[in-house]
């Protein structure tokens, strides 16, 4: 297969893919594996192309969000955590790592200086989640509820320590005690509880 860098980017655009796995691409653009590591190295040197890591790309020229970063990075993966919790304006604090909830292992990555955080969580409880779209760019977040319960899921465990900022007054309670069963964690109940009570 002969074709150009631009032709190849307006496919990319087209299929609503500016950032996508090198298999991905290959199976786009029906390239075999050599071809396909050919065109996304040349992608790469011209500039077309950043590596956010080994076999995930993203376009230069119309680079995705963070947030579609974020999603594509570490699969499957939604915006979860502190980030998720400043989004929806429940910690006044800025947060400048985007973290993410995961049922793979923890990990934890940086792109062009952002840093990537991933989370695990039981597959029980990877849910909750929605799509949004903005600017006309679609990720995966966390309901506020949701968002809420990871938090003080990784609090329980020690992972994070507790912001006494955290604004629960237009939380649905019924929805966090429902996502805090899917965790069956004794230690995540009693927390709940005591944030609750405050």
């Amino acid at each position: 297969m002969k074709t150009s860098l631009l032709a190849i980017r307006d496919t990319l655009l087209a299929k609503h893919l500016p950032i996508f796995s090198a298999r991905e691409f290959g199976a786009l653009l029906s390239l075999s594996n050599r071809q396909t590591l050919y065109y996304l190295q040349k992608g790469a040197e011209n500039g077309l192309f950043i590596q956010a890591k080994r076999g995930i790309y993203y376009l230069k020229t119309d680079p995705p969000s963070e947030l579609e970063i974020a999603n594509q990075l570490y699969r499957p993966s939604y915006i979860s955590f502190e980030f998720a919790l400043a989004y929806y304006n429940l910690l006044p604090e800025m947060v400048y790592t985007i973290t993410s909830a995961t049922t793979k292992p923890t990990r934890e990555y940086t792109v062009e200086t952002k840093i990537f955080r991933y989370t695990t969580i039981k597959l029980s409880a990877y849910t909750g989640y929605e799509m949004k779209v903005a600017n006309h760019k679609r990720f995966f977040i966390a309901e506020p509820e949701k968002a809420i319960v990871d938090y003080l899921y990784a609090v329980s465990l020690g992972r994070r320590a507790l912001s006494e900022r955290l604004d629960l007054s237009t939380v649905d309670i019924k929805k966090i005690k429902i996502y805090t069963t899917l965790f069956a964690s004794k230690s995540l109940n009693a927390l709940v509880t005591k944030v609750f009570q405050k």
